[in-house]
Protein backbone atom coordinates (compact mmCIF):
# COMPACT_ATOMS: atom_id res chain seq x y z
CA UNK A 1 0.00 0.00 0.00
CA UNK A 2 1.48 3.34 -1.01
CA UNK A 3 1.83 6.41 1.23
CA UNK A 4 -1.14 8.22 -0.32
CA UNK A 5 -3.46 5.30 0.44
CA UNK A 6 -2.20 5.15 4.02
CA UNK A 7 -2.77 8.88 4.44
CA UNK A 8 -6.30 8.62 3.05
CA UNK A 9 -7.17 5.96 5.67
CA UNK A 10 -5.99 8.11 8.60
CA UNK A 11 -8.94 9.75 10.34
CA UNK A 12 -9.01 13.53 10.32
CA UNK A 13 -9.16 15.20 13.73
CA UNK A 14 -11.53 18.17 13.81
CA UNK A 15 -10.52 20.32 16.75
CA UNK A 16 -13.19 22.04 18.76
CA UNK A 17 -13.22 25.80 19.01
CA UNK A 18 -10.46 26.82 21.47
CA UNK A 19 -11.52 27.91 24.94
CA UNK A 20 -8.61 30.37 25.16
CA UNK A 21 -8.03 32.51 22.09
CA UNK A 22 -4.80 33.71 20.45
CA UNK A 23 -2.64 30.85 21.80
CA UNK A 24 -2.09 32.53 25.15
CA UNK A 25 0.66 31.15 27.40
CA UNK A 26 0.52 30.13 31.04
CA UNK A 27 2.29 33.29 32.14
CA UNK A 28 -0.08 35.53 30.18
CA UNK A 29 -3.10 33.94 31.88
CA UNK A 30 -1.55 34.36 35.32
CA UNK A 31 -0.55 37.96 34.73
CA UNK A 32 -3.88 38.92 33.20
CA UNK A 33 -6.06 37.47 35.97
CA UNK A 34 -3.80 38.45 38.87
CA UNK A 35 -3.41 41.91 37.35
CA UNK A 36 -7.10 42.62 38.06
CA UNK A 37 -6.36 42.23 41.77
CA UNK A 38 -2.87 43.73 41.82
CA UNK A 39 -3.43 46.84 39.70
CA UNK A 40 -5.57 49.89 40.38
CA UNK A 41 -9.21 49.48 39.52
CA UNK A 42 -10.52 51.38 36.47
CA UNK A 43 -12.69 54.45 36.95
CA UNK A 44 -15.81 52.48 36.02
CA UNK A 45 -15.27 50.24 39.05
CA UNK A 46 -15.51 53.28 41.32
CA UNK A 47 -18.47 54.64 39.36
CA UNK A 48 -20.32 51.40 40.13
CA UNK A 49 -18.98 50.87 43.64
CA UNK A 50 -19.96 54.21 45.17
CA UNK A 51 -23.67 53.96 44.18
CA UNK A 52 -23.67 50.34 45.36
CA UNK A 53 -22.50 51.42 48.81
CA UNK A 54 -25.14 54.16 48.90
CA UNK A 55 -27.87 51.70 47.94
CA UNK A 56 -26.64 49.31 50.62
CA UNK A 57 -27.01 52.15 53.11
CA UNK A 58 -30.55 52.70 51.83
CA UNK A 59 -31.30 49.02 52.45
CA UNK A 60 -29.96 49.27 56.01
CA UNK A 61 -32.10 52.36 56.61
CA UNK A 62 -35.24 50.59 55.35
CA UNK A 63 -34.66 47.56 57.56
CA UNK A 64 -33.94 49.81 60.54
CA UNK A 65 -37.15 51.72 59.89
CA UNK A 66 -39.05 48.43 59.64
CA UNK A 67 -37.68 47.18 62.98
CA UNK A 68 -38.41 50.45 64.77
CA UNK A 69 -41.90 50.90 63.30
CA UNK A 70 -43.21 47.41 62.55
CA UNK A 71 -43.58 45.05 59.62
CA UNK A 72 -46.75 46.91 58.63
CA UNK A 73 -44.61 49.46 56.77
CA UNK A 74 -44.50 46.82 54.05
CA UNK A 75 -47.57 46.81 51.84
CA UNK A 76 -48.93 43.35 52.58
CA UNK A 77 -52.29 43.13 54.28
CA UNK A 78 -54.94 40.45 54.28
CA UNK A 79 -55.41 38.58 52.06
CA UNK A 80 -51.99 39.44 50.52
CA UNK A 81 -49.91 38.35 53.51
CA UNK A 82 -46.96 37.50 51.26
CA UNK A 83 -45.95 40.13 48.76
CA UNK A 84 -42.68 41.78 47.71
CA UNK A 85 -40.71 40.25 50.59
CA UNK A 86 -41.30 36.60 49.65
CA UNK A 87 -41.23 37.53 45.95
CA UNK A 88 -37.74 38.96 46.43
CA UNK A 89 -36.71 35.95 48.52
CA UNK A 90 -37.63 33.48 45.78
CA UNK A 91 -36.09 35.75 43.13
CA UNK A 92 -32.69 35.92 44.83
CA UNK A 93 -32.66 32.20 45.62
CA UNK A 94 -33.24 31.53 41.93
CA UNK A 95 -30.38 33.84 40.95
CA UNK A 96 -28.02 31.72 43.01
CA UNK A 97 -28.75 28.47 41.18
CA UNK A 98 -26.50 28.99 38.16
CA UNK A 99 -23.37 29.02 40.30
CA UNK A 100 -23.81 25.50 41.62
CA UNK A 101 -24.96 24.25 38.22
CA UNK A 102 -21.90 25.62 36.41
CA UNK A 103 -19.49 24.53 39.12
CA UNK A 104 -20.83 21.13 40.08
CA UNK A 105 -22.97 19.59 37.35
CA UNK A 106 -20.89 20.84 34.44
CA UNK A 107 -17.75 19.74 36.28
CA UNK A 108 -19.10 16.22 36.76
CA UNK A 109 -20.08 16.04 33.09
CA UNK A 110 -16.59 17.27 32.06
CA UNK A 111 -17.76 20.41 30.29
CA UNK A 112 -14.48 22.29 30.04
CA UNK A 113 -16.04 25.56 28.88
CA UNK A 114 -17.20 26.19 32.46
CA UNK A 115 -13.68 27.08 33.60
CA UNK A 116 -13.81 30.77 32.68
CA UNK A 117 -17.14 31.56 34.33
CA UNK A 118 -17.49 29.14 37.24
CA UNK A 119 -15.63 31.29 39.81
CA UNK A 120 -17.81 34.36 39.25
CA UNK A 121 -20.95 32.20 39.19
CA UNK A 122 -20.03 30.63 42.54
CA UNK A 123 -19.45 34.07 44.07
CA UNK A 124 -22.75 35.25 42.64
CA UNK A 125 -24.47 32.28 44.30
CA UNK A 126 -23.18 33.18 47.74
CA UNK A 127 -24.04 36.88 47.43
CA UNK A 128 -27.52 36.15 46.06
CA UNK A 129 -28.31 33.75 48.91
CA UNK A 130 -27.17 36.41 51.39
CA UNK A 131 -29.63 38.85 49.81
CA UNK A 132 -32.38 36.23 49.83
CA UNK A 133 -31.96 35.38 53.51
CA UNK A 134 -32.69 38.96 54.58
CA UNK A 135 -36.33 38.93 53.53
CA UNK A 136 -37.73 35.94 55.47
CA UNK A 137 -35.65 36.98 58.48
CA UNK A 138 -37.27 40.42 58.60
CA UNK A 139 -40.64 39.10 57.46
CA UNK A 140 -41.13 37.42 60.84
CA UNK A 141 -41.37 40.91 62.36
CA UNK A 142 -39.14 40.37 65.38
CA UNK A 143 -35.87 39.65 63.63
CA UNK A 144 -34.03 39.25 66.95
CA UNK A 145 -36.14 36.14 67.55
CA UNK A 146 -35.38 34.54 64.20
CA UNK A 147 -32.96 32.14 65.86
CA UNK A 148 -36.01 30.23 67.14
CA UNK A 149 -36.23 28.76 63.62
CA UNK A 150 -33.15 26.70 64.39
CA UNK A 151 -33.95 23.32 66.00
CA UNK A 152 -32.04 23.97 69.22
CA UNK A 153 -33.23 23.72 72.85
CA UNK A 154 -34.50 26.98 74.29
CA UNK A 155 -35.72 28.23 77.64
CA UNK A 156 -39.36 28.42 76.53
CA UNK A 157 -39.45 24.78 75.38
CA UNK A 158 -40.71 25.94 71.98
CA UNK A 159 -40.11 23.51 69.14
CA UNK A 160 -40.45 24.15 65.47
CA UNK A 161 -43.23 22.88 63.27
CA UNK A 162 -41.30 20.43 61.13
CA UNK A 163 -44.38 19.94 58.93
CA UNK A 164 -44.12 23.52 57.70
CA UNK A 165 -42.42 24.12 54.34
CA UNK A 166 -41.17 27.43 55.72
CA UNK A 167 -39.00 25.49 58.14
CA UNK A 168 -37.84 23.30 55.29
CA UNK A 169 -36.58 26.52 53.67
CA UNK A 170 -34.35 27.16 56.67
CA UNK A 171 -32.64 23.80 56.30
CA UNK A 172 -32.47 23.85 52.50
CA UNK A 173 -31.14 27.39 52.13
CA UNK A 174 -28.65 27.16 55.00
CA UNK A 175 -27.30 23.86 53.64
CA UNK A 176 -27.09 25.31 50.15
CA UNK A 177 -25.21 28.37 51.40
CA UNK A 178 -22.79 26.35 53.52
CA UNK A 179 -21.89 23.83 50.82
CA UNK A 180 -21.62 26.53 48.14
CA UNK A 181 -19.32 28.64 50.34
CA UNK A 182 -17.01 25.68 51.06
CA UNK A 183 -17.01 24.70 47.38
CA UNK A 184 -16.16 28.27 46.35
CA UNK A 185 -13.38 28.59 48.92
CA UNK A 186 -11.84 25.24 47.98
CA UNK A 187 -11.58 26.30 44.35
CA UNK A 188 -9.89 29.54 45.44
CA UNK A 189 -7.06 27.88 47.38
CA UNK A 190 -4.57 27.33 44.48
CA UNK A 191 -5.17 30.86 43.15
CA UNK A 192 -4.80 32.40 46.61
CA UNK A 193 -1.40 30.73 46.78
CA UNK A 194 -0.50 32.28 43.43
CA UNK A 195 -1.44 35.74 44.72
CA UNK A 196 0.47 35.06 47.92
CA UNK A 197 3.65 34.25 46.00
CA UNK A 198 3.31 37.39 43.88
CA UNK A 199 2.71 39.79 46.78
CA UNK A 200 5.30 41.85 48.57
CA UNK A 201 5.67 41.15 52.30
CA UNK A 202 2.86 42.78 54.23
CA UNK A 203 -0.73 42.37 55.31
CA UNK A 204 -2.01 41.22 51.91
CA UNK A 205 0.67 38.54 51.64
CA UNK A 206 -0.14 37.36 55.17
CA UNK A 207 -3.88 37.14 54.49
CA UNK A 208 -3.49 35.40 51.13
CA UNK A 209 -1.05 32.98 52.75
CA UNK A 210 -3.41 32.37 55.65
CA UNK A 211 -6.33 31.45 53.41
CA UNK A 212 -4.12 29.49 50.99
CA UNK A 213 -3.76 26.89 53.76
CA UNK A 214 -0.10 26.25 53.07
CA UNK A 215 -0.62 25.35 49.41
CA UNK A 216 2.61 24.54 47.58
CA UNK A 217 1.27 22.92 44.43
CA UNK A 218 2.83 19.51 45.00
CA UNK A 219 1.41 16.25 43.66
CA UNK A 220 0.00 15.37 47.06
CA UNK A 221 -1.74 18.75 47.32
CA UNK A 222 -3.28 18.45 43.87
CA UNK A 223 -4.39 14.86 44.54
CA UNK A 224 -6.19 15.84 47.75
CA UNK A 225 -7.61 18.96 46.12
CA UNK A 226 -9.09 17.09 43.16
CA UNK A 227 -10.60 14.43 45.43
CA UNK A 228 -12.20 17.01 47.71
CA UNK A 229 -13.43 19.05 44.74
CA UNK A 230 -15.03 15.97 43.21
CA UNK A 231 -16.77 15.03 46.47
CA UNK A 232 -18.10 18.54 46.99
CA UNK A 233 -19.32 18.67 43.39
CA UNK A 234 -21.17 15.39 43.92
CA UNK A 235 -22.64 16.74 47.17
CA UNK A 236 -23.67 20.02 45.54
CA UNK A 237 -25.43 18.47 42.56
CA UNK A 238 -28.54 17.28 44.46
CA UNK A 239 -28.80 20.74 46.02
CA UNK A 240 -29.50 22.28 42.61
CA UNK A 241 -32.62 20.16 42.35
CA UNK A 242 -33.62 20.09 46.02
CA UNK A 243 -33.28 23.70 47.18
CA UNK A 244 -35.67 25.35 44.76
CA UNK A 245 -37.97 22.32 44.91
CA UNK A 246 -38.24 22.91 48.65
CA UNK A 247 -38.89 26.61 48.01
CA UNK A 248 -41.68 25.65 45.62
CA UNK A 249 -43.24 23.51 48.38
CA UNK A 250 -44.03 26.77 50.20
CA UNK A 251 -46.78 27.10 47.62
CA UNK A 252 -47.44 23.63 46.20
CA UNK A 253 -48.32 22.03 49.56
CA UNK A 254 -51.02 24.63 50.24
CA UNK A 255 -54.64 24.45 49.10
CA UNK A 256 -54.68 27.93 47.58
CA UNK A 257 -55.98 27.90 43.97
CA UNK A 258 -53.10 28.76 41.66
CA UNK A 259 -50.54 27.27 44.06
CA UNK A 260 -51.79 23.74 44.64
CA UNK A 261 -50.07 22.11 41.67
CA UNK A 262 -47.49 19.36 41.30
CA UNK A 263 -45.68 21.07 38.42
CA UNK A 264 -44.09 23.63 40.73
CA UNK A 265 -40.88 21.73 41.74
CA UNK A 266 -39.49 21.10 38.21
CA UNK A 267 -40.94 24.41 37.03
CA UNK A 268 -39.16 26.34 39.80
CA UNK A 269 -35.86 24.52 39.22
CA UNK A 270 -35.89 25.24 35.48
CA UNK A 271 -36.82 28.86 36.15
CA UNK A 272 -34.03 29.24 38.69
CA UNK A 273 -31.40 27.94 36.27
CA UNK A 274 -32.93 30.14 33.58
CA UNK A 275 -32.69 33.31 35.66
CA UNK A 276 -29.33 32.37 37.15
CA UNK A 277 -27.61 31.98 33.80
CA UNK A 278 -29.07 35.29 32.65
CA UNK A 279 -27.61 37.01 35.71
CA UNK A 280 -24.19 35.39 35.14
CA UNK A 281 -24.08 36.84 31.63
CA UNK A 282 -25.38 40.17 32.91
CA UNK A 283 -22.38 40.37 35.24
CA UNK A 284 -19.65 38.72 33.16
CA UNK A 285 -20.16 40.54 29.87
CA UNK A 286 -19.31 43.94 31.43
CA UNK A 287 -16.43 42.35 33.38
CA UNK A 288 -15.12 40.84 30.16
CA UNK A 289 -15.17 44.26 28.52
CA UNK A 290 -13.79 46.32 31.40
CA UNK A 291 -10.83 44.06 32.23
CA UNK A 292 -9.98 42.88 28.71
CA UNK A 293 -10.82 39.21 29.22
CA UNK A 294 -12.00 38.57 25.67
CA UNK A 295 -9.43 35.81 25.17
CA UNK A 296 -10.61 33.96 28.27
CA UNK A 297 -14.38 34.53 28.11
CA UNK A 298 -14.80 33.76 24.43
CA UNK A 299 -17.84 33.86 22.13
CA UNK A 300 -18.07 30.09 22.68
CA UNK A 301 -18.76 30.65 26.39
CA UNK A 302 -21.45 33.21 25.62
CA UNK A 303 -22.93 30.98 22.93
CA UNK A 304 -23.18 27.95 25.23
CA UNK A 305 -24.79 29.93 28.02
CA UNK A 306 -27.25 31.51 25.59
CA UNK A 307 -28.24 28.03 24.43
CA UNK A 308 -28.91 26.98 28.03
CA UNK A 309 -31.04 30.11 28.51
CA UNK A 310 -32.97 29.18 25.36
CA UNK A 311 -33.49 25.61 26.59
CA UNK A 312 -34.61 26.53 30.10
CA UNK A 313 -36.72 29.42 28.80
CA UNK A 314 -38.55 27.00 26.54
CA UNK A 315 -39.11 24.68 29.51
CA UNK A 316 -40.50 27.59 31.52
CA UNK A 317 -42.83 28.50 28.63
CA UNK A 318 -44.03 24.90 28.49
CA UNK A 319 -44.73 25.04 32.24
CA UNK A 320 -46.77 28.22 31.81
CA UNK A 321 -48.89 26.54 29.15
CA UNK A 322 -49.32 23.38 31.20
CA UNK A 323 -50.50 25.43 34.17
CA UNK A 324 -53.26 26.89 32.01
CA UNK A 325 -54.11 23.50 30.52
CA UNK A 326 -54.35 21.76 33.89
CA UNK A 327 -56.40 24.61 35.38
CA UNK A 328 -59.07 24.41 32.69
CA UNK A 329 -58.95 20.67 31.91
CA UNK A 330 -59.32 19.72 35.58
CA UNK A 331 -62.82 21.26 35.68
CA UNK A 332 -61.97 22.77 39.05
CA UNK A 333 -63.83 26.10 39.05
CA UNK A 334 -61.57 27.66 41.69
CA UNK A 335 -58.42 26.77 39.80
CA UNK A 336 -59.85 27.99 36.50
CA UNK A 337 -61.02 31.25 38.06
CA UNK A 338 -57.59 31.79 39.63
CA UNK A 339 -55.89 31.67 36.24
CA UNK A 340 -58.63 33.68 34.57
CA UNK A 341 -58.21 36.45 37.13
CA UNK A 342 -54.42 36.15 36.95
CA UNK A 343 -54.05 36.45 33.19
CA UNK A 344 -57.28 37.79 31.66
CA UNK A 345 -59.59 39.86 33.85
CA UNK A 346 -57.73 40.54 37.10
CA UNK A 347 -56.28 43.92 38.12
CA UNK A 348 -52.65 42.71 37.75
CA UNK A 349 -52.78 41.11 34.33
CA UNK A 350 -50.08 43.55 33.19
CA UNK A 351 -47.58 41.61 35.35
CA UNK A 352 -48.64 38.33 33.72
CA UNK A 353 -48.05 39.71 30.24
CA UNK A 354 -44.65 41.10 31.24
CA UNK A 355 -43.75 37.70 32.69
CA UNK A 356 -44.79 35.84 29.55
CA UNK A 357 -43.11 38.26 27.16
CA UNK A 358 -39.79 38.48 29.00
CA UNK A 359 -39.42 34.79 29.86
CA UNK A 360 -40.91 33.06 26.82
CA UNK A 361 -40.64 35.32 23.79
CA UNK A 362 -37.39 37.23 24.44
CA UNK A 363 -35.13 34.12 24.71
CA UNK A 364 -36.42 32.81 21.37
CA UNK A 365 -34.01 35.25 19.72
CA UNK A 366 -31.25 32.83 20.70
CA UNK A 367 -32.35 30.42 17.97
CA UNK A 368 -30.32 32.76 15.76
CA UNK A 369 -26.56 32.29 15.87
CA UNK A 370 -26.11 35.97 15.06
CA UNK A 371 -28.07 36.95 18.16
CA UNK A 372 -26.07 34.57 20.36
CA UNK A 373 -22.82 36.11 19.11
CA UNK A 374 -23.96 39.73 19.37
CA UNK A 375 -23.02 40.93 22.86
CA UNK A 376 -25.58 43.73 22.89
CA UNK A 377 -28.45 41.41 21.95
CA UNK A 378 -27.37 38.88 24.58
CA UNK A 379 -27.17 41.59 27.22
CA UNK A 380 -30.59 43.00 26.38
CA UNK A 381 -32.23 39.55 26.38
CA UNK A 382 -30.62 38.73 29.74
CA UNK A 383 -31.93 41.97 31.22
CA UNK A 384 -35.42 41.08 30.02
CA UNK A 385 -35.06 37.63 31.57
CA UNK A 386 -33.95 39.10 34.89
CA UNK A 387 -37.02 41.34 34.94
CA UNK A 388 -39.29 38.54 33.75
CA UNK A 389 -38.20 36.18 36.51
CA UNK A 390 -39.08 38.76 39.14
CA UNK A 391 -42.47 39.28 37.52
CA UNK A 392 -42.99 35.50 37.53
CA UNK A 393 -42.55 35.34 41.30
CA UNK A 394 -44.75 38.42 41.74
CA UNK A 395 -47.50 36.85 39.62
CA UNK A 396 -47.37 33.57 41.52
CA UNK A 397 -47.41 35.17 44.97
CA UNK A 398 -49.08 38.58 45.05
CA UNK A 399 -51.58 38.38 42.20
CA UNK A 400 -52.78 34.95 43.34
CA UNK A 401 -53.48 36.18 46.86
CA UNK A 402 -55.23 39.32 45.58
CA UNK A 403 -58.13 37.16 44.42
CA UNK A 404 -58.57 34.52 47.10
CA UNK A 405 -61.51 32.15 47.58
CA UNK A 406 -63.66 34.73 49.38
CA UNK A 407 -64.59 37.67 47.08
CA UNK A 408 -65.38 39.80 50.11
CA UNK A 409 -61.69 39.87 51.03
CA UNK A 410 -60.39 40.79 47.59
CA UNK A 411 -58.10 43.79 47.36
CA UNK A 412 -55.47 45.19 44.99
CA UNK A 413 -51.98 44.98 46.40
CA UNK A 414 -49.83 48.11 46.25
CA UNK A 415 -46.19 48.15 47.32
CA UNK A 416 -45.03 50.91 49.66
CA UNK A 417 -41.87 52.98 49.34
CA UNK A 418 -40.24 50.72 51.95
CA UNK A 419 -40.89 47.67 49.74
CA UNK A 420 -39.39 49.34 46.69
CA UNK A 421 -36.34 50.88 48.32
CA UNK A 422 -35.56 47.71 50.26
CA UNK A 423 -35.53 45.69 47.05
CA UNK A 424 -33.45 48.33 45.30
CA UNK A 425 -31.04 48.31 48.22
CA UNK A 426 -30.48 44.57 47.92
CA UNK A 427 -29.25 45.13 44.37
CA UNK A 428 -26.76 47.62 45.77
CA UNK A 429 -25.70 45.12 48.43
CA UNK A 430 -25.28 42.41 45.80
CA UNK A 431 -23.25 44.66 43.49
CA UNK A 432 -21.08 45.92 46.35
CA UNK A 433 -20.14 42.37 47.33
CA UNK A 434 -19.47 41.38 43.72
CA UNK A 435 -17.27 44.43 43.08
CA UNK A 436 -15.28 43.72 46.25
CA UNK A 437 -14.87 40.16 44.99
CA UNK A 438 -13.43 41.52 41.73
CA UNK A 439 -11.08 43.77 43.69
CA UNK A 440 -9.56 41.24 46.08
CA UNK A 441 -9.99 37.76 44.57
CA UNK A 442 -9.27 36.26 41.11
CA UNK A 443 -12.47 36.36 39.08
CA UNK A 444 -11.38 33.43 36.88
CA UNK A 445 -9.93 30.13 38.09
CA UNK A 446 -6.29 30.35 36.93
CA UNK A 447 -5.40 26.69 37.31
CA UNK A 448 -8.57 25.41 35.65
CA UNK A 449 -8.20 27.70 32.63
CA UNK A 450 -4.62 26.57 32.14
CA UNK A 451 -5.88 22.99 32.15
CA UNK A 452 -7.86 23.54 28.93
CA UNK A 453 -4.86 24.81 26.94
CA UNK A 454 -3.49 22.45 24.26
CA UNK A 455 -0.06 22.40 25.91
CA UNK A 456 -1.66 20.96 29.05
CA UNK A 457 -2.24 17.66 27.25
CA UNK A 458 0.63 15.36 28.29
CA UNK A 459 0.38 13.50 24.95
CA UNK A 460 0.48 16.59 22.76
CA UNK A 461 4.14 16.34 21.74
CA UNK A 462 4.00 12.57 21.21
CA UNK A 463 1.11 12.88 18.78
CA UNK A 464 2.75 15.76 16.97
CA UNK A 465 5.79 13.59 16.27
CA UNK A 466 4.09 10.27 15.48
CA UNK A 467 0.81 11.45 13.94
CA UNK A 468 -2.58 10.56 15.32
CA UNK A 469 -3.42 6.88 14.92
CA UNK A 470 -6.85 5.29 15.29
CA UNK A 471 -5.96 3.69 18.62
CA UNK A 472 -4.64 6.99 20.00
CA UNK A 473 -8.00 8.73 19.72
CA UNK A 474 -8.85 7.68 23.28
CA UNK A 475 -6.48 10.42 24.39
CA UNK A 476 -8.80 12.98 22.81
CA UNK A 477 -12.24 12.26 24.25
CA UNK A 478 -13.42 15.83 23.63
CA UNK A 479 -12.75 15.94 19.90
CA UNK A 480 -14.83 15.01 16.90
CA UNK A 481 -13.44 12.45 14.47
CA UNK A 482 -14.34 12.63 10.80
CA UNK A 483 -13.83 9.43 8.83
CA UNK A 484 -12.07 9.91 5.47
CA UNK A 485 -14.16 9.76 2.37
CA UNK A 486 -13.96 6.65 0.25
CA UNK A 487 -11.26 6.74 -2.41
Amino acid sequence: MDASATASNTPRILDREPLVLNNRSYSWITNRICGIVENKQPALWWILFVPSVLLTGLMVFCFTYLISTGVGVWGQKQPVAWAWDITNFVFWIGIGHAGTLISAILFLTRQKWRTSVNRAAEAMTIFAVMCAGLFPAFHVGRVWMVWFLAPIPNANAIWQNFKSPLLWDVFAVSTYFSVSAVFWFLGLVPDLATLRDRCRPGLKKFLYGLFALGWRGGNRHWSHYETAYMLLAALSTPLVLSVHSVVSFDFATSVVPGWHTTIFPPYFVAGAIFGGFAMVLTLMLPVRRIYGLDDLITPKHVDNMAKIILLTGTIVGYAYCMELFVAYYSANPYEADAFTLRGLTGPSTWAYYWMFGCNVFAPQLFWSRWCRHNVWVVMIVCMFVNAGMWFERYVIIATTLERHMTPGSWRVYEATWVDKYTFLGTFGFFMMLFLLFLRFLPVIAIGEVKGVLPQSDPHKDDHAEKGIQEEDLMDYPDRHVAKPAAA
